[in-house]
């Protein structure tokens, strides 16, 4: 699933599965994406509960306008993944985000339990994707097996605290402490043709400058989005993560040119000032034209 018709969702905005009020003001919110959370938002003796009411909020959005619906189950390892996925899949789900996503084998396991819960309800086959969490070591180390290893996998996000609780680290205020980290996820994620992938949310609430600083050096890195943990926080990521009308304009400008060097037989365009433009340079023009586009058709 290298590629979506719309535009990649830039902000993700969690809301605890056991909650019917935040269950319901979530779609609200304005984020491109919800994750409804059967995993740690959830206490141990409520995971029924909740997993009731997020297939209830899940199959009620079926075919109804707004964000993209995502659920977050349990651990892979965990035995309650499976039940949270028969749950989950409903039509009008986009998405279940997987954490700990550590080994490939049971990341295939998930896909498969996903593709059984497609055909009960009646979904094509491949229709909801596979988002992986990549929160810890091991998760770091074998990130590109990870990003590779099943076609429903759609993009990879990574989970910050978890991944310095497990390797012992601190943050500090230049992120240093992940910069491998988060650039192994990068890297993984795009070698394997996948969306750009997601940062994790920003813990401290009404930080707008921390946030901002945050997303800004996740956009530098080579993130398309990030995770939010209150609306107050969607505005600063769309802020971030949404071109400005020149970059859409400089991005037209290179789509035109080569479509027109393709339409002449060739496989790159050549500009004025020298530069080369080629297929990749022109799929990221093509995302970046598609979500300058959605932010404008949102304020319309």
């Amino acid at each position: 699933m290298s590629s979506e018709a719309r535009a990649p969702a830039r902000s993700y905005l969690f809301a605890p599965g056991g909650s019917e009020k935040l269950l319901e003001r979530v779609f609200a919110a304005g984020s491109d994406a919800v994750v409804l959370d059967l995993e740690d938002a959830v206490p141990e003796g409520e995971k029924d509960l909740a997993r009731r009411l997020v297939a209830e909020r899940v199959a009620g959005r079926a075919g109804l306008r707004g964000p993209e619906v995502h659920v977050r189950v349990n651990a892979p390892d965990s035995p309650r993944v499976q039940e949270d996925i028969a749950a989950a899949v409903h039509p009008g789900l986009g998405a279940i985000r997987l954490p700990k996503a550590e080994e490939p084998a049971l990341v295939q396991a998930v896909s498969r339990w996903i593709a059984q819960a497609e055909e009960r309800r009646g979904l094509a086959a491949g229709s909801v994707r596979l988002d992986l969490t990549i929160e810890t070591a091991r998760g770091v180390a074998r990130a590109r097996e990870l990003a590779a290893c099943d076609p429903r996998v759609g993009r990879l996000v990574f989970g910050q605290a978890d991944f310095l609780a497990d390797v012992g680290a601190e943050a500090g205020p230049e992120g240093l402490e992940t910069l491998y980290a988060r650039s192994e996820v990068v890297i993984a994620a795009r070698a394997a043709g996948l969306l750009a992938p997601l940062a994790g949310a920003h813990a401290r609430l009404r930080d707008p400058e921390g946030l901002r600083r945050t997303a800004q050096a996740a956009r530098r890195l080579g993130f398309g989005g990030m995770s939010a943990i209150h609306p107050e926080q969607v505005p600063v990521i769309h802020e971030v993560f949404t071109p400005t009308a020149a970059e859409a304009e400089r991005a037209q400008e290179l789509l035109r040119a080569y479509e027109e060097a393709i339409a002449a037989g060739f496989g790159a365009a050549r500009l004025p000032d020298g530069r080369f433009v080629d297929r990749p340079i022109a799929e990221r023009a093509r995302r970046t034209v598609l979500l300058f586009a959605r932010e404008q058709e949102e304020r319309a």
